[in-house]
């Protein structure tokens, strides 16, 4: 177990008045040695803190006068400072082993923490949790998780996480459930073994058995040209018809039993079958904005001016991928945050000609939905980017790496203005193959993943 260290500290604040340093590991708080940010936040909370410091050689007893719930006004370098939890499951849909080597460490962690899924958003299957770990999320109200269902079917869950565990853990979920925690769940589809049938038993299952599931986000499996798993394969266009029959159908029998429709399908299947999104008020609310769901009418909402607020994006991959060896330093509870602005964009310099053509740089699922959108700007086009660099169906914004974007752009014109969302980028400003954007062929403007960023970059003059 590491003790948090001290990356940043807030000029005035109480830590930097009683004289913590960057670089400080804090090994105890008032006696206590916390686990995580979750602990840190409790026992830092409190009035008067007591904390043992050590640094470098030192070891320090550091009094804070604060007033309880005062923020400490310290950033560490981690959520969690004892061991991530790590899966032990072997799902062959999992994208971490579809990941080409060489890549940085961090990003082939596979963890099954529900630490991680309240921080941010992760979903855990609930494989190892424990008794101990029931305990502590309903104590501390730990709310919402974020769990991957799959299948309510045993053998089907078993199978699906190469795991003997796999349909006992359900009882976990339930578990939750009855101790009144929020839960989010998602179903990864993977053609040819939960769908269709299995797909509608699992929907009648979570009906039966899970009612008060706060949502269930159904969504395409995602395959790169380094899977070596010969089961998996894309979804034909008739088999995603299917999924959204299936899921329109089940929201009708959710919004009869339930009041609410519960369960949707990702935008991706949308774009698959090439049907029209469901209207904005069908997504009651956009709870699983996140999870890919109902993207599509936000940005476009944002982008007429019709959201009154506009929704921050977390940086697609590096939402999770970073945790071990986080760069960004951790300064909160997810809870205590969500209504936080989207982080700002990373600066780059800009062309001097505000009136040069504009290129909007996005994956290929995002080109379709932002095409439509900006028909009525002709000095606009959009440079969609094929991702090569993952192939398969990989084609959202937030895995574009620079790899690719360097390969498109060697083909646009100097000169232009390129706008590039902040989504595929890490919070120091690389890409997932470890680019940065100086490092691209040309100038580009990184914008928030936003509709009204978008609309105020292409009508910036």
């Amino acid at each position: 177990m590491s003790a948090p260290v001290i990356v940043t500290i807030a000029p005035g604040s109480p830590a930097a008045i009683a004289g913590l340093q960057p670089g400080d590991e804090i090994a105890r708080i008032d006696g206590q040695v916390p686990r995580d940010v979750i602990e840190w936040q409790m026992y830092t909370d409190a009035a008067d803190v007591e904390l043992d410091v050590v640094r470098g050689a030192l070891e320090l007893e550091v009094g804070i006068p604060k007033r309880a719930g005062e923020p400490l006004g310290v950033e560490v370098q981690s959520a969690v400072f004892d061991r991530v939890r790590t899966c032990d499951n072997h799902c062959e849909f999992c994208f971490i082993y579809q990941l080409p080597k060489g890549m940085r460490r961090s990003l082939y962690l596979k963890d099954d923490d529900y630490r991680l899924s309240f921080l941010y958003g992760n979903f855990t299957t609930l494989t190892r949790f424990t008794e101990a770990d029931l305990e502590r999320v309903v104590t501390e109200r730990l709310s919402p998780l974020h769990v991957s269902i799959h299948a309510v079917d045993g053998e089907v869950r078993n199978r699906m996480l190469k795991n003997r565990r796999g349909a006992m853990s359900l009882r976990w979920l339930r578990a939750l459930l009855d101790h009144g925690i929020e839960v989010r769940g998602q179903v990864v589809v993977c053609p040819g073994i939960n769908d269709g049938d299995v797909l509608d038993d699992t929907l009648l299952g979570i009906l039966d058995r899970f009612p008060e599931l706060s949502s269930v986000a159904v969504v395409p499996l995602g395959l790169s040209k380094f899977n070596a798993e010969p089961a998996m394969r894309l979804h034909t266009t008739d088999e995603a018809r299917r999924v959204v029959d299936i899921v329109e159908s089940w929201q009708q029998t959710f919004q009869g039993v339930l009041g609410r429709r519960m369960v949707f399908a990702a935008d991706e299947y949308y774009l698959m079958t090439g049907r029209p999104f469901p209207p904005a008020d069908s997504y009651e609310g956009f709870p699983m904005h996140e999870d890919g769901i109902g993207m599509a009418r936000t940005f476009e909402r944002e982008f007429t001016g019709e959201a009154a607020e506009v929704t921050g994006v977390r940086r697609g991959f590096f939402a999770a991928a970073d945790l071990p060896e986080n760069p960004a330093a951790y300064t909160g509870l997810r809870a205590r945050h969500a209504d936080d602005a989207p982080t700002a964009p990373v600066a780059v310099s800009l062309p001097t000609r505000r009136d040069a053509p504009i290129g909007v740089l996005t994956g290929t699922f995002g080109a379709k939905v932002i095409e439509p959108l900006l028909t009525p700007y002709d000095h606009v086009r959009v440079v969609p980017v094929q991702n090569e660099f993952f192939g398969g169906n990989t084609g959202v914004t937030g895995l574009m790496t620079g790899d690719d974007l360097t390969r498109v752009l060697a083909d646009q014109p100097d000169g232009h203005r390129y706008l590039l969302p902040d989504v595929c980028l890490s919070d120091d400003g690389r890409f997932l193959d470890g680019l940065t954007v100086d490092e691209l062929p040309r100038r580009v403007e990184v914008v928030q993943t936003n509709g009204a960023a978008l609309r105020a970059a292409v009508e910036a003059a």
